[in-house]
């Protein structure tokens, strides 16, 4: 009697099953029930076998076919390793059909944009680092020469294309541009000629100045895209931000003024912005 309840006790113990070991149990993993595996789709933690190029799969038929190496050791030659079982399906299908390389994607929808299309979204993105999924969808709707096919595009879309072409977001690095360039110094050179001619005629006129030192009008954009292993940069001047220098000129008999802008990032010339006040 003893030995009967010692026997139940190690049974439930080890779950139920025949002598103990716990039975068919639920399979986790996906797939039929009982540990089978027979369900359909692919089970958990199951992995796609290794995508070959073509340039693997020709190295591997040289190896096996012209230098008599066994299926083992072709696959330990190449990087990364393979197994022989993909050796032998690559060496299989050169001996039956003929050929070395894979086949081409069968079925499904095709890709929405070609090879020099998703080059051009590529190059918007090197020419212009913080450009965003926004102004990208906005260019390529807008670009009837290239992408004269292509009338809506979602963002995801384009970001899944920028992650193929290893492109990422990261912080952007302001990187400012040579202030002490001649194009520079010719800009400083005429704005004092031209407040030097102001101040020396008979009228005289009274300068306001706004914020010499920079006035930021702009909001700048901290995040931006690059090919990984390059920083993502957008230029900027000396100081911090959008600098714009103001000159308020006012006359001391006529009420009226002219707002004059002078931004760096432009050429050798005034922008009149208010004409009258």
């Amino acid at each position: 009697m003893e030995r009967v309840r010692e026997r139940q006790r190690r049974g439930e113990q080890g779950g139920g099953g025949r002598g103990g070991r716990g039975g068919r149990g639920i399979n986790r993993g996906g797939g039929h029930a009982g540990g089978r595996g027979r369900g359909r789709g692919r089970q958990e933690g199951a992995q796609r076998g290794p995508n070959l190029t073509n340039e693997i799969r020709a190295t591997l038929v040289d190896h096996v076919v012209n230098h008599g190496l066994t299926l083992r050791e072709a696959g330990l030659r190449v990087q990364p390793n393979l197994n022989r079982y993909t050796v032998a399906s690559v060496i299989r299908t050169f001996r039956l059909e003929n050929r070395i390389e894979g086949q081409e994607r069968q079925g499904g929808r095709p890709p929405m944009f070609t090879e020099q299309q998703e080059r051009e979204i590529v190059n918007m993105v090197l020419a212009n680092n913080a450009i965003t999924l926004n102004q990208l969808q906005a260019n390529i709707v807008n670009n009837h020469a290239i992408f004269n096919d292509i009338h809506q595009v979602s963002t995801s879309t384009l970001a899944r294309i920028l992650k193929k072409k290893h492109i990422q977001m990261k912080q952007l690095y302001r990187v400012p541009f040579e202030r002490n360039s001649e194009r520079v110094k010719q800009l400083r050179h005429d704005y004092a000629e031209r407040v030097l001619q102001m101040d020396g005629e008979e009228i005289q006129h009274e300068f306001i100045y706004v914020d010499e030192a920079g006035f930021n009008l702009t909001r700048t954009r901290r995040r931006g895209r690059n090919i990984i292993g390059h920083r993502a940069i957008v230029n900027v001047p000396g100081q911090r931000g959008g600098n714009t220098v103001f000159l308020d000129c006012l006359h001391t008999k006529i009420k009226s003024s002219t707002l004059l802008a002078k931004p760096y990032t432009q050429e050798a010339k005034h922008q009149p912005i208010f004409a009258q006040l």
